[in-house]
């Protein structure tokens, strides 16, 4: 692809797609941290000469990762990610009005697995913000 077609494309898509990237890349559970530190430490490369390509790590790391999975989120989707981008774009975000409150409930209900209602609540909203700013943050 020419640098003129990259820049053609919608800058939004672009920064989606590389923010799900990073997303893809955190660990879901210890199966993933173990080996990340068996690639770091070269561990990883000598079992696989010694033992072949199936050594068994995978299903190893499927099962670390079922039995000690962390605290994950879903995934954002591209259209949630823009609402968020929207959002956190703006400056003053002091006041909420009810459609964008709904908007974001029902991000934080899909990405967190919660049902959430709409609230009169400022502290109870200001969580679930800041919440869903960790997300869109990718921390």
């Amino acid at each position: 692809m020419t640098e003129e077609e990259l820049n053609k494309l919608d800058k939004r898509t672009r920064a989606y797609k590389e923010w799900k990237a990073e997303f893809d890349a955190k660990s879901k559970g210890l199966g993933d941290t173990v080996e990340k530190f068996t690639e770091a430490t070269g561990i990883k490369k000598i079992v696989k000469a010694v033992a072949g390509e199936s050594c068994g790590c995978d299903e190893r790391k499927a099962t670390l990762n079922k039995l000690f999975s962390y605290k994950t989120v879903e995934c954002l989707t591209e259209e949630e990610y823009r609402v968020l981008n929207s959002f956190f774009s703006k400056t003053n975000q002091s006041r909420v009005d009810y459609i964008t409150q709904k908007n974001l409930i029902a991000i934080y209900s899909r990405v967190f697995g919660k049902k959430q209602d709409t609230t009169n609540c400022s502290s109870c909203l200001r969580s679930i913000i800041n919440q869903l700013r960790k997300v869109y943050e990718n921390n």
